[in-house]
């Protein structure tokens, strides 16, 4: 959060018609330090803000220059920014949030995005980094299960309570988390938000419609990944697998119409981009499969265009209504 409290005092300076002799003299300070104060050089001693703030008749909050709205965008946008970094920026992404754990070390998304960002996110991680990072994820575990009213980041500390005991060797006690607080597959949130409307109408399909396409990329991320841990070949046949796989989604869309499964197509490709960063693939090829990411992402994005189901579904997917190119 950027600190404004120079500008405000320039500003309600202004306002009140006085100069920065008055306010030094008020003050019993120098003309030098307001006038650094207002260039953003320095900040006021902390003992000096109540009285600041009570000769200019403002809160504090005004003084600082916070601004709840403000902050709020703020983080959103630092939190879609993030987002569309992860997969393949990993360096930059984590300066972005450990920047935003920094300046916003309240804000519930905030710490669970910096959490699982050290912890190498919510899949295949590393028993030492959990456990180096233990005693700081269990508070920030403990601050949002205490605080946060948000289900999902509620759950997911949940997970990483679990996560932690396994790597401590209590693997059926972290078992026990997942039995006691997670729903099965049918119980889920948005499944039951599909059965809430009748199905004759254009909530269930909006609803429907969100689900499949959520369903549809979580298995074609599954399959996806199969190939790549659960295969006996090398990275060359990996990354042949993923296109043929690839290949067959988009021969299936054009033989049936079905033009989501552009949706699918395009998790193949992100997925394969980043295993091929991880595993040290040839950059002819990273650079190839980058065309046919943006190329399949271009006709998401105009797919979205036409039907609101895909707009809602890349929003709660990607934070956003749009594929960016660094989404």
């Amino acid at each position: 959060m950027e600190i404004r409290i120079g500008e405000n005092i320039k500003r309600l300076r202004k306002a009140k018609s006085v100069t920065q002799e008055q306010i030094a003299e008020v003050l019993g300070l120098s003309v030098t330090a307001v006038s650094k104060w207002e260039r953003n050089e320095t900040y006021p001693d902390i003992t000096l803000l109540f009285p600041l703030a009570h000769y200019f008749g403002v809160t504090l909050d005004e003084l600082m220059g916070y601004d709840e709205e403000r902050v709020q965008a703020e983080i959103s946008e630092t939190l879609t920014y993030y987002r569309s970094l992860w997969l393949t920026e990993q360096s930059k992404a984590r300066e972005v949030i450990v920047r935003a754990y920094r300046d916003y070390p309240n804000d519930y998304l905030v710490m669970h995005y910096y959490m699982w960002n050290l912890a190498g996110d919510m899949a295949d991680n590393d028993t030492e980094t959990l456990l180096a990072h233990k005693d700081e994820f269990l508070g920030i575990c403990d601050k949002i299960l205490s605080g946060c009213t948000e289900e999902t980041v509620r759950l997911n500390a949940w997970n990483m309570k679990a996560k932690l005991l396994h790597a401590e060797g209590k693997t059926e006690e972290a078992l026990g988390i997942y039995r006691e607080k997670y729903p099965n597959w049918y119980d889920t949130r948005d499944q039951k938000k599909e059965q809430l409307f009748a199905k004759d109408t254009p909530e269930f399909g909006l609803y429907l419609k969100q689900n499949m396409y959520e369903l549809a990329c979580f298995a074609t991320d599954k399959k996806i990944k199969e190939i790549w841990f659960c295969t006996e070949c090398g990275l060359e046949d990996k990354v042949k697998k993923s296109l043929d796989l690839a290949e067959g989604l988009a021969e299936m869309r054009v033989h049936t119409g079905y033009e989501e499964l552009l949706l699918s197509e395009y998790v193949v490709y992100s997925c394969l981009q980043g295993y091929l960063q991880r595993f040290g693939g040839k950059d002819a090829d990273e650079k190839a499969i980058l065309e046919k990411r943006w190329a399949v992402a271009d006709a998401c994005n105009k797919l979205a265009e036409r039907d609101a189901s895909v707009k809602a579904y890349f929003m709660k997917r990607y934070g956003c209504e749009i594929l960016s190119r660094n989404a």
